[in-house]
């Protein structure tokens, strides 16, 4: 039997958890994209990058105390203007129609009162890794599947019908121990356990007893991992609930491994189980920011981003091949380079690489208003795939970069910086 536990809210219920005056409000965790990195005075910038997957992508974070006013509100030409995303809110600012994702300014003008919270990752890094930790601590396996959600196998250890007292048992106990709201969907299969914690929200328990039952009537777009692109496939197919899906097997079929794949989880046939620890794929990091004309600059942004991916590639100790480069104009125009660099991964390397990268790929005459750095196809086991002729020669900066490293890893990331970054 699996159970799937879902954190409610998780960074609202995090801030609740360390302020209880906040109980009972209308309140939302904000964030906006992280510019502080770009700034040419010292931040002391650090990562957050533990590799037990309580986050699916690295952090970086100063010291620096974060208000309403210094985080969210810009002053342009003398007017203030509100900027920044709601990332998380509680039920009270929900049923005013405050959304996920929505302009903190939208959020504002639907529920006034609203409390906003600049986001504090070390905090929410902080209790997930503890969530995780105590639900080891009472559960033989279990796999962390985001920062606020667990997969949790108890077959074999409880029964089947010891399930549901168990769940709200552990319920109970994450309350009483974390002053942490959590619901939990039960049922024989993984991923129509995740499917239950919806029917459980909020602060509930759900167990699906009867598979074919339970997702007859479901729409589509409810099951996790199925996309916008994927909802208009199936609906060219006339297949809007999951009930359809099982019905309709032999066409699963005809898509091969992913329709199958697919199926099996919709129908809870699939043999999934838990995956305690899985390794890294790929390290990236972007950024939105106002329209820059200026390529100078730019490529200054790119230097300092390709900074944060080398100390996080040095970090981990893997040897990526594969470089990716991405750059947003204004007006949906978009432009993207992959290259394949068979070399020891440096700072050297991936840099001049990047700035080749950008020359190819950038157009004229336009506004960039988002990067993206990418850097997959780790290669640490298999140097021999390395190129022969620059081996010898990049291996010998090894030390210098090691040093480097240890030197970002001690007094912050942007304690060296190289001259194309200023």
């Amino acid at each position: 039997m699996f159970l799937h536990i879902d954190i409610d809210c998780f960074f609202a219920s995090a801030e609740r958890a360390v302020n209880s005056k906040l109980n009972d409000l209308p309140i939302c965790v904000g964030s906006r994209s992280n510019l502080e990195i770009f700034n040419k005075k010292r931040t002391d910038i650090r990562l957050m990058n533990d590799n037990s997957g309580a986050f699916v992508t690295p952090v970086f974070y100063s010291d620096k105390v974060k208000t309403f006013e210094n985080y969210f509100v810009d002053e342009i030409n003398g007017r203030k203007k509100i900027r920044g995303i709601v990332t998380t809110a509680s039920y009270e600012a929900r049923a005013k129609g405050v959304k996920t994702a929505m302009p903190i300014a939208q959020a504002l003008q639907l529920c006034p009162e609203m409390i906003v919270i600049p986001s504090n990752y070390p905090l929410y890094h902080k209790l997930s890794n503890q969530i995780h930790a105590f639900m080891r601590a009472h559960i033989p396996k279990v796999e962390q599947f985001s920062i606020d959600e667990f997969f949790c196998d108890i077959s074999g250890w409880k029964s089947d019908d010891e399930a549901y007292a168990f769940a709200k048992e552990l319920q109970t106990k994450v309350w009483k121990h974390f002053k942490i709201p959590v619901s939990v969907g039960i049922s024989k299969a993984k991923w129509i356990a995740k499917l239950a914690t919806e029917s459980a929200k909020p602060y509930g328990v759900y167990e699906v007893k009867d598979i074919d039952t339970y997702i007859e009537n479901i729409p589509i777009k409810e099951f996790p991992g199925i996309g916008k692109g994927f909802q208009k496939r199936l609906a060219s197919h006339y297949i809007k609930t999951l009930g359809d899906i099982k019905r309709n097997k032999s066409l699963f079929e005809t898509w091969k491994k992913p329709g199958m794949q697919l199926y099996g989880r919709v129908t809870g046939t699939d043999t999934e189980g838990i995956n305690v620890k899985s390794d890294r794929k790929s390290i990236g990091i972007s950024r939105t920011f106002d329209a820059i004309d200026d390529a100078i600059e730019v490529k200054r942004r790119i230097m300092i981003m390709a900074r944060h991916i080398i100390y996080m590639v040095m970090a981990i100790e893997v040897n990526p091949t594969s470089y990716y480069l991405k750059i947003n104009y204004e007006y949906g125009v978009r432009v993207k380079k992959m290259m394949t660099v068979n070399r020891v991964f440096s700072e050297k390397v991936f840099k001049e690489t990047l700035l080749q990268m950008y020359e190819e790929i950038v157009p004229l005459h336009k506004s960039a208003i988002k990067l993206s750095l990418n850097v997959s196809n780790f290669s640490s086991a298999q140097l021999k795939t390395l190129s022969l002729l620059d081996f010898d020669a990049d291996s010998k900066d090894e030390k210098l970069y090691k040093d480097i490293h240890n030197l970002r890893r001690r007094f912050g990331l942007d304690i060296i910086k190289t001259a194309n970054e200023l």
